[in-house]
């Protein structure tokens, strides 16, 4: 996670007011801002390749891809995200009528840093968990041809992963394959090679 912007505690009504006219993002947990770090080549190539790809598979479905922009709410915490990946298989229903925070996310998706994984594995995945609309969550790797998948079952999330650039995901939600050798193009070596 990163570094919280002060320790004074804010309302989320003040988070957004604050958040939407700052010139640089924040998420907000617990009352306290947290500014967003920058990303690397490999995380915005990584982030820019899944949403080219389910893209490009959901064109004539209706589905929307949001990428890194998109500010989620986790509405019982009150919590606010910006996910690498977002995607809403359901009409978008936003927090009002700036049409910037999505409330009714299907899958989400955050490509892994040092210094946000452990984070993205545990509180922000517990905080995800409450969204209702919730039935996805990819953790993708930027060093490694990797991919970790949670599918909501009832109150349980089922695992599974993929490993290798020629390994692929199957996105039930979205019913859609994303192929590693796709996700990682121009990231990792070999990606490109047929």
């Amino acid at each position: 996670m990163s570094a919280v912007i002060s320790d004074q505690t804010y309302s989320p009504e003040a988070y957004l007011a604050l958040e939407r006219a700052a010139a640089f993002k924040s998420e907000f947990h617990d009352g306290h801002i947290y500014a967003m770090t920058g990303a690397s080549r490999e995380h915005n190539l990584v982030s820019v390749n899944i949403c080219r790809e389910m893209s490009l598979r959901l064109k004539d479905r209706p589905r929307e891809v949001y990428i890194n922009d998109m500010r989620v709410r986790a509405a019982e915490s009150r919590d606010y995200f910006y996910p690498d990946v977002v995607l809403v298989c359901d009409q978008p229903e936003f927090e009002d009528e700036k049409l910037d925070t999505l409330l009714n996310p299907s899958l989400l998706i955050e490509v892994l840093s040092p210094s946000t994984e452990a984070y993205d594995r545990g509180g922000k995945f517990a905080r995800y968990r409450k969204i209702p609309s919730v039935r996805e969550y990819l953790l993708v790797s930027q060093d490694q041809a990797r991919i970790e998948r949670y599918v909501r079952q009832g109150d349980h999330w089922l695992m599974t992963e993929a490993v290798g650039l020629e390994a692929s995901m199957v996105l039930e939600t979205v019913e859609c394959t994303l192929a590693l050798r796709e996700v990682y193009d121009k990231v990792l070596a070999g990606a490109q090679a047929e």
